[in-house]
């Protein structure tokens, strides 16, 4: 039996991210991972970490830990990482109104690195290309990465630098006590800390039954500039849509005012939980989504009609025509007690899950409160 003083199940972003605090500290640490690398939410999502879109309080303050963590763990894993915050659009007087009211109630009193971008100082932006919107947040502290290859690079680093042991295309069918038993055999470790995702029944099912989680299953593109490019466009961009999305504008009344009217005018949005996110890769391309489908599994069948829907909307956020040259499905956990969850399981076991899709947002915070906390 192999002994670590730490053993982490799970190879995405919670994972990775409770490995690089505990081998921080001079731990032995272990990862165990089913697949010969993680591929969930962690490759799959947008690789924004929206700072200004958390809700004031805990979550705000993650995510601000968490944007320091990032940059530190980019310059030595050596990832791309933009650091130019990111853009929230709002495409007409109604989600205008939910961009002002955050700026009068929450932006500096909640300490948010943000300002209120006019019109006309919208329209200075990328040769004027965004000025058929009405105004802007514009965020500070919002970051991105490309997250696939950002995990390898980190796991990497952590192997390479760190001595972290990846034991990959392992199962790890029981723990208890601090010991793990995998299909690989047995490992004893002085802490366990379990981050399954959104699997809850492969691991301490009994734990997982009464929160009655569910996941999220979202239809994500990729497309490239067919006409008209932006071509030095640095940073996410988000429409008003998310403000009945995010925390940090969604309890606003205004926002309650907005979700009605889109309602009333667009239902197949809300009914689809579709809120349009833009992230520009390294490579020129971009990332488009998303949409939401909630329930106890995620259905393999895409909805064209989804694909559609964002398309329509990036191109004309951004003035131009795309073309998609991938599609992929992102899966997430959702809908438990809290955004996330941190379990005492025993003395020697704690079990962290997400249950929204800011894992890239507060993942490594969350890595570094809960190994801080166990084990100082």
């Amino acid at each position: 039996m192999k002994n670590f003083d730490v053993i982490v199940v799970g190879a995405g972003m919670l994972g990775v991210a409770h490995a690089w605090a505990a081998a921080k500290r001079g731990l032995s640490v272990a990862v165990i991972e089913r697949s010969r690398q993680a591929h969930g939410a962690t490759v799959r999502n947008f690789g924004q970490v929206i700072v200004t879109g958390q809700p004031p309080g805990m979550m705000l303050s993650h995510a601000q830990q968490a944007r320091e963590l990032w940059l530190e763990l980019a310059a030595k894993a050596g990832f791309h990482v933009r650091a130019n915050g990111a853009l929230v659009l709002a495409r007409n007087a109604d989600e205008a109104d939910v961009l002002q009211e955050f700026a009068d109630t929450r932006l500096h009193q909640e300490g948010y690195r943000a300002q209120l971008l006019s019109s006309r100082e919208l329209a200075r932006l990328y040769g004027g290309r965004l000025a058929h919107h009405c105004a802007a947040i514009q965020g500070h502290d919002d970051l991105q990465i490309y997250s696939r290859e950002a995990l390898p690079a980190i796991t990497r680093y952590l192997a390479e630098s760190l001595g972290v042991t990846f034991i990959t295309g392992t199962l790890a069918r029981a723990v208890q006590g601090g010991l793990v038993s995998t299909t690989a055999g047995d490992f004893q470790g002085g802490h366990v800390f379990v981050c399954p995702g959104h699997d809850y029944l492969t691991l301490m099912p009994e734990l997982f039954a009464p929160m009655d989680l569910e996941v999220t299953r979202l239809q994500m593109l990729r497309a490239v500039f067919e006409s008209n490019p932006i071509e030095q466009l640095d940073r996410p961009v988000l429409t008003g849509l998310s403000c009945v999305h995010y925390g940090a504008f969604s309890d606003l009344p205004s926002a309650q005012v907005l979700r009605d009217i889109i309602q009333e005018r667009s239902p197949y949005l809300l009914e689809n939980g579709i809120h349009l996110l833009i992230s520009p890769t390294p490579y020129g391309e971009l990332i488009i989504g998303d949409s939401h489908r909630y329930g106890q599994d995620a259905p393999p069948f895409n909805d064209e009609a989804v694909d559609n829907a964002m398309l329509e909307l990036a191109s004309q956020a951004l003035g131009a025509r795309l073309r998609v040259v991938e599609r992929w499905q992102g899966v997430y956990g959702a809908h438990g007690p809290a955004p996330f969850s941190v379990m005492p399981v025993d003395e020697a076991t704690t079990v962290a899950v997400m249950h929204s899709g800011v894992g890239m947002t507060v993942g490594l915070a969350i890595g570094e409160r809960t190994v801080a906390g166990r084990l100082g």
